[in-house]
């Protein structure tokens, strides 16, 4: 199946889409570093990547007249900057706002589904009737917008045409959710908001995915068990050193009742398990590896790092460089100090065979502003059936 992919960056989401069994007809984005990470990874051949036909330019720029009407997938992680928490707040009137954009790339391309993802800011009441807006667009994508029309009128219109219940034309059903990376073995604690549509005529009923992972399974298995302390090889004396956890949440998860087929979230000490001591330098690391120590972390009110043995707190790529206390891990010994590259990259799932070229804090951006690699493998791969049940007719 065939797809494209709009707000690339670095990869996380395209690479999913990829392992999902999705075939990219063309990775959009306009940052010259994240493009250079994207060839970099090309040039080095690594998993699926290799073949990705990069287009380094704005979205407004992009030529779709090569993209088949009807290609299966369109996937893009819409610029977030507009509605993000730690941003600037300006919405729909920031310059950065591109869901009109990548509204307008789906009524000329017409795939067969949609996936957009963004941050659960987007959801927040003072956006609330942008949203709704962002959501009709998508439904009807073929009723554009008037000359020097303003969003809010728009957006009446809109509201009129799909209370009348007639359709015609282009239009689909579209579903949203907030999903916990966490709760889909991804060793991150990250929030996001995800949009999936499916085009109308093929009558495909889809449903957000289940969760896999439960911090009660972690619980569990941390201080019922035991199993996680021995998966990890750590000896009774440190065991007790990391049971911090308050003991009438331990005695609630004793009698609470979770699925076997659920799995315990995964924490930072199960990602960065094997790695060897941060090296001091860029220079002295592994080629590739990028695992050298940053200095200069330190924990304040509000920015206490990541504990060693929980999912890690979302990594943030800040606007203006890596936020200072966001991306450190705090260790049992009560220090703290910022994630490496390597680190990051295994906290968004990003195999070990990626590398980031880029300087510490231009590749953390980036990988921050990423979609972590296993959610979006699991969303496109759960899409993907569904398109191939349409297919086979079923």
């Amino acid at each position: 199946m065939q797809s494209i992919e709009l707000f690339t960056g670095a990869g996380g989401l395209a690479l999913g889409v990829s392992r999902a069994g999705f075939n990219h007809l063309a990775v959009v984005e306009r940052d010259i570093d994240s493009c250079e990470t994207i060839r970099e990874n090309k040039r080095r051949r690594v998993e699926r990547i290799h073949h990705w036909p990069v287009a380094n330019c704005d979205v407004r720029d992009f030529d779709c007249s090569s993209i088949p009407e009807g290609v299966e997938l369109l996937a893009a992680g819409v610029p977030c900057q507009p509605f993000s928490i730690g941003g600037k707040h300006k919405g729909h009137s920031d310059e950065r706002n591109m869901f009109p954009e990548t509204i307008d790339i789906i009524r000329r391309v017409k795939p067969l589904a949609v996936l957009i993802e963004n941050v659960r800011g987007l959801l927040r009441p003072s956006f609330s009737k942008y949203f709704s807006y962002i959501e009709l667009l998508l439904t009807y994508p073929e009723i554009r917008r008037k000359n020097d029309e303003q969003w809010i009128g728009h957006l009446a219109r809109l509201e009129q045409y799909h209370t009348r219940g007639r359709r015609d034309g282009l239009y689909y059903r579209v579903v949203h959710r907030i999903l916990n990376a966490a709760d889909y073995g991804v060793p991150q604690k990250r929030e996001r908001l995800f949009m999936v549509a499916f085009r109308a005529d093929l009558g495909i009923e889809w449903a957000f995915p289940s969760p896999t992972h439960s911090p009660e399974r972690l619980l569990w298995e941390q201080y019922c068990t035991g199993e996680y302390w021995d998966r990890h090889k750590i000896p009774v004396s440190r065991k007790r050193k990391a049971a911090v956890q308050p003991p009438d949440r331990i005695r609630n998860v004793r009698g609470c009742l979770f699925s076997p087929k659920l799995k315990p979230w995964r924490t930072v000490r199960d990602a960065i398990s094997g790695l060897p001591k941060p090296f001091s330098s860029r220079t002295l690391s592994e080629p590739g590896l990028t695992h050298y120590s940053i200095p200069g972390a330190r924990s304040y009110v509000g920015h206490t790092g990541s504990p060693l043995d929980e999912p890690a707190k979302t990594l943030k790529a800040g606007v203006h460089g890596v936020p200072g206390g966001e991306n450190m891990l705090a260790l049992p010994d009560g220090s703290v100090r910022y994630f490496t590259i390597r680190e990051s990259a295994r906290l968004q799932t990003f195999p070990d065979s990626f590398v980031f070229p880029s300087s510490w804090t231009e590749s953390m951006r980036q990988i921050g502003n990423a979609v972590p690699v296993m959610l979006a493998e699991l969303i496109a791969r759960n899409l993907k059936s569904k398109l191939n049940q349409h297919a086979a007719g079923m």
